[in-house]
């Protein structure tokens, strides 16, 4: 019987792996192992400390549910999430830059025609959204789909609102054969992400704010291209600079005109002040997918 102390443990560990016949496993388990034992020596972790790590990540799992998903909000408030985008999602030629998914996807969202009202009766200034899905060569892309989702104008997503079961503030549309698409929503403002289960309890302890700032999030994609899921940010919105879970890109930042009541930009009258807001989203070829090294 061999007995391990606190240096050979890691590579004994890492020797069990030894006969995986996956490469790309091998390596990230490997890695994984490594800073992870690296990281129990670095802080001499109690065991007090490990239970409860344990406990933490257990509560995390049983706080999630089919409309709520805390392992997403975890890795988006340590970084990871973005971090695991930026590394795979690379912006170049001008392609417009991705960032976090966030806990709030639906996905099967009703497909809407172009110019279609997504937040009908949902609480918020009136926006209307406009721009085109281009290639990164500027050539304009017909039927790219866009994914789109956002809160309301007091930063709830429907599957918070209690006795909500239907979808608000979500839809899909398709480009016309200019690659344009427009739609009308809400002005998003912004919002805190959910603190009443254990990531708000660790962003407490950190001594961190919740907040987000004013975005509506998208999904762009078109056959033949790398999709994007991305945000339009509200130019001006509190929390720019300071994210809860550092989501924001400079090239994400839009501006949002505000009118008087009067004509839509599609003739529509509305009643209220609104806003306007012009995007384009550059899309990459497939072809520009870097390979994961499996080496």
């Amino acid at each position: 019987m061999r007995e391990f102390d606190e240096k050979s443990i890691t590579a004994a560990v890492i020797g069990r792996i030894a006969q995986s016949d996956d490469p790309r496993f091998k390596r990230i388990m490997t890695s994984l192992i490594t800073h992870l034992h690296d990281f129990v020596r670095e802080v001499k972790l109690t065991e007090s400390e490990w239970i409860t790590a344990i406990q933490f990540l257990t509560d995390v799992g049983q706080t999630c549910t089919d409309k709520r998903q805390e392992f997403i909000l975890l890795s988006d408030t340590l970084g990871i999430s973005v971090l695991v985008i930026t590394l795979n999602n690379p912006a170049d030629n001008g392609s417009a830059e991705s960032t976090v998914q966030g806990p709030f996807y639906w996905e099967g969202a009703p497909e809407l025609p172009l110019g279609s009202h997504l937040a009908e009766g949902v609480v918020g200034e009136p926006t209307f959204y406009s721009g085109r899905v281009l290639s990164v060569d500027g050539r304009p892309l017909e039927n790219a789909l866009l994914d789109i989702w956002s809160g309301d104008g007091e930063g709830n997503y429907d599957m918070q609102i209690p006795g909500e079961t239907g979808m608000k503030a979500r839809g899909r549309i398709r480009t016309d054969a200019a690659g344009r698409y427009w739609f009308r929503s809400i002005r998003p403002t912004f919002y805190p992400v959910p603190t009443d289960g254990p990531v708000g309890r660790m962003l407490r302890k950190m001594g961190r704010h919740p907040y987000r700032p004013g975005h509506i999030h998208m999904i762009v994609s078109a056959p033949g291209y790398l999709p994007v899921t991305t945000h339009l940010f509200v130019a001006g919105s509190e929390y720019l600079v300071s994210d809860a879970v550092f989501g924001v890109k400079e090239s994400l930042v839009a501006q949002f005109d505000r009118h008087p009541p009067g004509l839509g930009p599609n003739g529509e009258r509305v009643d209220t002040p609104f806003y306007t807001v012009n995007y384009d989203f550059r899309l990459r070829p497939a072809s520009a997918a870097a390979p994961i090294n499996a080496a």
